[in-house]
């Protein structure tokens, strides 16, 4: 008892003070369902962001990378839940792969965008070696997840910008995935994982020893 609240104040997590490497059915099924509810949502946010970002750029055009961060999600919380090396990949790239497939207006580079996300999550959590994942783990995979994403749209859609507002809004949209996408990954997580939907995995057994332990 004296070791999991000494890891706790630590800030690493109670049951992943290693790598666990090794996929469970049970991971691969609930990372394959995050990768299909977030491409529906991504789908849906694809038609309603229109609004928040034209207002958000009106003003300054970088401000619309505001408006992007709930495409950087899928990724974050496949690796806060599975929290194997690839979670975040496989969830980001397959919400990816299912909204381009319901039809989303960017074709193709829906697909693209999911895999340069996945990957800069992944490395957020390749940082701390798959051994944490509490608040500052999720702000870095978020704060990578834009930050690529940025780079790639400097590239893909915003070729006209200068180098100013390319870095205001490589700079905005990390911020907004370390801030918005991570935290809101990370409370999401927490909160399925004391409601008991996530009993199989670290978060929900994490949940229940913390409890024991109180």
């Amino acid at each position: 008892m004296t070791n999991l609240n000494a890891a706790a104040e630590r800030g690493r997590t109670i049951l992943a003070t290693r790598p666990l490497n090794r996929w469970r059915t049970i991971d691969l099924l609930t990372c394959a369902f995050l990768g299909v509810a977030f491409g529906a949502i991504y789908w849906a946010w694809g038609i309603a962001y229109a609004v928040p970002s034209e207002i958000l750029s009106a003003p300054f055009a970088p401000l619309g990378a505001l408006a992007n961060w709930p495409w950087l999600m899928a990724g974050i919380l496949g690796g806060l839940i599975i929290r194997r090396p690839g979670a975040a990949v496989f969830a980001e790239v397959l919400a990816a792969a299912v909204s381009m497939l319901i039809v989303t207006k960017w074709g193709a580079m829906t697909f693209v965008s999911g895999v340069v996300q996945g990957v800069g999550a992944e490395l957020g959590f390749l940082l701390f070696g798959y051994r944490r994942f509490g608040a500052r783990a999720a702000m870095v995979a978020g704060a990578l997840a834009g930050a690529l994403e940025a780079i790639f749209e400097w590239y893909s859609y915003w070729t006209d910008w200068d180098m100013t507002f390319k870095l205001a809004y490589l700079i905005l949209l990390a911020a907004a995935g370390a801030v918005f996408a991570g935290l809101l990954s990370l409370a999401l997580t927490r909160g399925l994982a004391r409601a008991g939907a996530l009993n199989s995995l670290p978060p929900g057994q994490e949940a229940r020893e913390s409890r024991t332990i109180a």
